[in-house]
């Protein structure tokens, strides 16, 4: 049929009566013209070749909010805001009744209309606030499955442990208390009680046995933490326990021969990152204090790290307790990224991220995971042992977005710094050892690459003279140290 040309082609997918006698001719002059179709009684759309079930789910919230004014997506609804894979779901509204929509079954339940607590939405709806949202999940549901109206008790007790693991226990709190307020007005009080019971289980202030999912449990007992990394640190902390390392004291003992191998010791960590610069570039940023205008990112990488192995007073500083350790780390990174600030420099990551095909430690279980390899590591007496294990435990768990392994070879050098022995320079043709001898632990549970790799080049490191920068350079060009053949070995 012929489109009618006085008809915008730009009609909302959507239409709606309203009971306005020239909107209706409008709307039925339309569907005679071809132009839309009545697809509900008085919800009509444009799109006049998907589905009906397809339209209804695009445009939800338009379509519910026009057929139930005032409702409030509650119920397990305001958490996942989109249908159940069985297609359905739950407001709140004047009465109780379940409405048939293509693709879709809409549960009316009664209950209190929008408060001012909750969020308004498109067409007259209202999102329930997260405290009405927790009350009503705590209705008990007698039905199985995707129709059922409340989330399973374990699905609730991941959300609310997650609310204290990353804003803390102050906004726990404060979520109680008025989740306390509004069960008052609401008519929901027994709902409390049991949120309440939850929430005090998870900060152990109540009986832990009304607790279900693992990770909440997990709480009760400290931070959540990666089992998989736990065992890792457990097999390294046995091997370098069992050892005894030789001691190599410091010997870059005035101002300048400490600051030429950090020098170097900045420069070869951000090559091994990929920052790559010529020895001249990377002097003349050092030197001028300066960025490159064409690399200023990758300049302030330098700089940031330079700033901190350079600094004597800064490299003799290790933990002792884990909030120290936390605090160093974060001060650490948030010099070394200080020029990416999408990187969010000072802060862990927020995502989970990965190198390749290799995944590291999930985000939210970042902290639990340190504080137990700060277990291990408090009790390694051997300045290198703890070198070593400081330097695996952030570079497995790779606690923030980028900048892990800059900071993770950092706090192996404080180590050793602290305890006056020689700092460890990794070269460029000693990346794929390092690397390997990682993954090696990673991978195969096997520490002893590990160990060696960085025993060997510790050795090297010890040997090198550094109170003249020409004639360290010479002696790292020797050692093929700058090489990034594969075939090219480190020459000692």
């Amino acid at each position: 049929m012929e489109k009618n040309p006085k008809y915008s082609a730009a009609l909302p997918e959507v239409l709606f009566a309203n009971g306005d006698k020239s909107y209706s001719y409008y709307l039925s002059d339309l569907t005679k013209n071809g132009l839309i179709r009545r697809m509900l009684p008085k919800v009509y759309t444009s799109n006049l070749v998907a589905s009906n079930e397809d339209i209804v789910r695009r445009n939800l919230f338009l379509i519910i909010g026009k057929l139930f004014p005032g409702a409030v997506v509650g119920y397990r609804s305001a958490f996942e805001m989109k249908p159940t894979p069985s297609g359905d779901f739950f407001l709140t509204y004047k009465y109780t009744k379940k409405v048939k929509l293509p693709g879709l079954t809409v549960h009316l339940l009664e209950g209190m209309g929008g408060q001012s607590e909750d969020t308004p939405f498109v067409n007259g709806l209202f999102i329930a606030c997260p405290e009405r949202a927790f009350l009503e999940n705590m209705k008990a549901s007698y039905r199985k499955g995707d129709n059922r109206k409340s989330l399973p008790i374990p699905v609730i007790e991941e959300r609310l442990e997650k609310v204290i693991r990353v804003n803390g226990e102050a906004a726990i709190n404060a979520l109680r208390d008025k989740a306390r307020l509004l069960s008052e007005r609401l008519n929901m009080e027994a709902e409390f009680v049991k949120l309440d019971n939850i929430i005090g289980a998870l900060l152990s202030t109540r009986d832990s046995k009304v607790l279900t999912f693992p990770l909440a449990m997990a709480r009760v007992f400290g931070e959540p933490y990666d089992p998989h990394r736990y065992e890792l640190f457990q097999v390294l902390f046995t091997a370098l326990n069992s050892e005894v390392f030789p001691s190599f004291p410091e010997t870059s003992l005035t101002i300048d021969a400490y600051r030429n191998f950090a020098f170097f010791e900045s420069y070869f960590s951000n090559y091994i990152e990929g920052t790559e610069f010529t020895i001249e570039d990377a002097r003349q940023i050092i030197e001028s204090n300066t960025p490159l205008p064409a690399r200023n990112e990758d300049s302030h990488d330098m700089l940031g790290t330079f700033a901190l192995v350079s600094n004597r007073n800064e490299m003799s500083v290790v933990p002792n307790t884990f909030a120290e350790l936390i605090d160093l780390l974060q001060t650490r990174h948030r010099v070394l990224m200080s020029a990416r600030t999408e990187k969010h420099p000072g802060y862990f990551k927020m995502h989970n991220n990965r190198a390749g095909n290799s995944y590291f430690v999930d985000y939210e279980l970042v902290k639990g995971t340190l504080k137990k390899g700060f277990d291990f590591y408090l009790a390694l007496r051997s300045p290198f042992a703890k070198a070593v294990f400081m330097l695996f435990i952030i570079s497995e768990i790779h606690p923030f977005d980028d900048g892990n392994g800059r900071v993770s070879r950092l706090m192996m050098n404080a180590e050793l710094a602290h305890a006056g022995d020689c700092k460890i320079l990794i070269p460029t043709v000693f990346r794929t050892d390092y690397l390997a001898a990682l993954r090696k632990l990673t991978r195969q549970s096997d520490p002893s690459a590990l160990i060696h790799a960085l025993s060997r080049v510790r050795l090297f490191s010890s040997q090198l003279q550094t109170d003249d920068f020409e004639t360290l350079k010479l002696q790292l060009e020797h050692a093929n140290a700058f090489s990034d053949s594969e075939e090219d070995i480190l020459r000692f």
